[in-house]
């Protein structure tokens, strides 16, 4: 796996959902303030194995259609967010592999790790996935959970090395 991070840098895990551009668009404020770089990640993980094998093999999606496709939604996401003009601050990184193990990586040395997250309803509180707990577990860098209706979020820092 490539390492695509700086030690100034901001990662933030990128799914598509409006929690992950809330996560964006904090790390962008976040990052201008510290004079850092955001770096927008979005792992995929092949989908192959799950077809039927007796599927035909027109409908499996190639590794390479998938990385596309993976490729697209990054950059779709990144413009929903800061336009089409990115400029130098922003790098979209999209990499194949398990997600947190991804985030994990490309997290390393960098100044924290910013994952969106849905609200729990019922409770008022951080519905962190399995992606996000794991995150927790193996981060060594400070891991801030951004909610998705935020405007600018009353942040929860989750997580601290």
């Amino acid at each position: 796996m490539t390492r695509c991070v700086t030690e100034n840098s901001i990662v933030v895990g990128v799914d598509g959902s409006d929690a992950s551009k809330a996560a964006l668009r904090w790390a962008a404020e976040q990052a201008r303030a510290l004079h850092a770089v955001v770096v927008a990640v979005h792992a995929w993980e092949p989908v192959g194995a799950g077809h039927a094998p007796y599927a035909p093999v027109a409908a499996r999606p190639t590794p390479a259609e998938q990385q596309l496709k993976a490729a697209e939604l990054l950059a779709s996401t990144v413009r929903t967010v800061f336009g089409p003009r990115i400029g130098d601050r922003v790098r979209a990184v999209v990499v194949e592999g398990q997600p947190a193990r991804v985030l994990l990586e490309q997290a390393r040395g960098a100044l924290l790790l910013a994952l969106g997250h849905q609200v729990d309803t019922a409770h008022g509180r951080p519905a962190l996935g399995p992606t996000g707990r794991a995150c927790l577990r193996g981060a060594g860098v400070p891991v801030v959970a951004v909610p998705a209706e935020a405007g600018h979020p009353a942040l929860r820092a989750v997580g601290a090395a």
